[in-house]
Formats: structure tokens, sequence, C-alpha cells
């Protein structure tokens, strides 16, 4: 065994090498900048960094601010929303697809399409889609129904499922093809089992299917989740976070006070608060996924 290790050590040297210069930048960067806010987080700095330590003034300012707070809020209805939401249709598309229709693959590019779009031109299209003026109200009304009403971005209870409307018009596809590399992946001789056995189709997905394709979940529940905490340049382009604070989130909070407010250090604490999140959803993964590997 010990001189496996060895071995195993020197095998591929140079591409180990040649990988060195890129792991210490990312090393340097993503590291050294996480601890550098971090640290600054305790300090009370506006326009400029400045080491004046105040304990943890900035967290508990945070905290008691009603925008964090209403942010906090919006980001957890929205959460929940696209957690569902973009399951259920990458899901049920995924299913769809697997079923060997004519035409898949031009299907699935168009489903795929919006994933390639930039937030802020999903924002854009979707602000003029659900703008009353000329988007779908308009389009309805001038059909003969009159009293149709459809302006969700311009009514504060309705505000955050318009934004919410939008990322899952984009992200749905991503979803989806990560399920339906999942399916294709599962061995057709469990389907042709199953349907020998006489079991209907909606529990072979719900007993047998759904538990064989954990690790395709866990992926997208990561990568969902990630791009929920982080939301911010599509809430800046369909409301700029309105109307009032109806879909403020926190990553449009920290931009604000860091470039508008120019308070570093308020902005820094609700980073690295953000950063808190994504740490929740990203350690249980990365132990679940390389401990088990590890261990078997």
């Amino acid at each position: 065994m010990s001189s496996e290790r060895p071995s195993r050590l020197f095998r591929n040297m140079s591409a180990k090498i040649a990988a060195i210069p890129m792991a210490l930048t990312a090393l340097v960067v993503f590291l050294g900048g996480t601890a550098w806010t971090v640290a600054y987080s305790f300090t009370k700095s506006k326009l400029l960094p400045k080491w004046d330590l105040v304990g943890l003034d900035q967290y508990e300012r945070l905290w008691s601010t009603k925008r964090w707070m209403v942010s906090i809020e919006n980001l957890a209805v929205y959460g929940a929303g696209m957690l569902v939401l973009s399951f259920v249709l990458g899901f049920v598309l995924a299913c769809l697809m697997d079923q060997k229709i004519r035409f898949e693959n031009t299907f699935r590019t168009i489903m795929l399409y919006p994933f390639a779009l930039s937030f802020i031109v999903t924002g854009l299209i979707w602000q003029w889609i659900l703008n009353p003026d000329f988007g779908i109200q308009h389009i309805v009304r001038s059909a003969g129904w009159e009293s149709f009403t459809f302006d969700p971005l311009y009514t504060a209870d309705w505000a955050i499922f318009g934004v919410m409307l939008a990322a899952l018009w984009q992200g749905s596809g991503l979803v989806m093809v990560l399920m339906l590399a999942g399916l294709r992946g599962i061995d057709q001789e469990i389907w042709k089992a199953a349907r020998i056995d006489g079991i209907p189709a909606w529990k072979i997905y719900v007993m047998i299917i759904i538990p064989m394709m954990r690790p395709v979940f866990i992926t997208a529940l990561v990568l969902v989740t990630s791009g929920i905490i982080k939301v911010y340049d599509l809430v800046v382009a369909q409301t700029s976070g309105g109307p009032g604070l109806a879909t403020e989130m926190p990553a449009k909070y920290v931009y604000d006070y860091m470039f508008r407010a120019q308070n570093l250090g308020q902005a820094f604490a609700a980073s690295t608060m953000m950063l808190l999140a994504v740490m929740i959803v990203v350690i249980p993964w990365a132990m679940m996924e390389f401990g088990g590997k590890r261990r078997g």
C-alpha cells in the first residue's frame, strides 16, 4: 500500500504542476477575498475600508433594519416557490422528453435556450410581457375582454410572483436537462421488470425512479438554491426592488449599501450573511457526495 501512494502522488505530474497557478489564484482570490470581507464586516468602514473595529454592531444594525428583514421575507417566498415549481416543472418536462418524442432535440433546445440568456435580458423581456400598457393585459383587452387585469409587477402583493415567473422561464430548462440526464442513466431493464409486474407508471416514478435519481436531485438543489440566494440582476431589470420594497432582495441590499449608501461595513455584514446561507447548502451537499464516496 505504501508503495502505491507515492506512485499515485507523482502520476500526471505535468498536469498537476500546470494547475498550480490556477489553484493559487483561486485560493488567493476566493479565500482571501472572503476572509477580507468577513474581517471588515466587523468594522465601521464607510466609503473606503478602515480597520476600526466595532464588534457585532454592523450585524445588530443589519437585523434591526426593516429593509433587510423584508428582503429576507421576499427571498423566502421567492425561494420556496422557485424550488417547488422549478423541480416539479423540470421533472415533468424531463419525463415527457424521456418518452422518445419526435423532434426531441428541437424541443430540448427551445426549453434550454432561455438559460443561455442573461438575467438582465430575461428581466427586460418579462418586464415588457407583464407591462399593462403593451403586454399580456393590453393584448387580451384589445381582443375584447376589457375587464381583464394582469399586472403583477405593478401590484405590491403580486410583484414577487412576477419575478418568480421570469425566473422559472429561464431556470426550468436547466432543471429539465439535469433530470433528463438522470432518467436516461436508469437501466431500461428496471422499466421492463416494473411493467411486467403490472406496477402503475406513477408508482414506478415515486417508488423506484425518484429514489434512484437522488444525486441528480441534490445537484439540482444546490444549483437552484445558490441561484436563489444571489438573485439580483433579474430583480433590478424587472422592478428595481419595487413597488416599494415588494421585491427587495439581500443581494440588492448589499449592492445599494456598498455603492450608493457608501457603507462598506454594512454591505460586508450583509454579504457575510449571504455567504453563510450558501455554506449551509453547499457544505452538507459536499459531505454527502464526497464523504459517501470516500466511505465507499
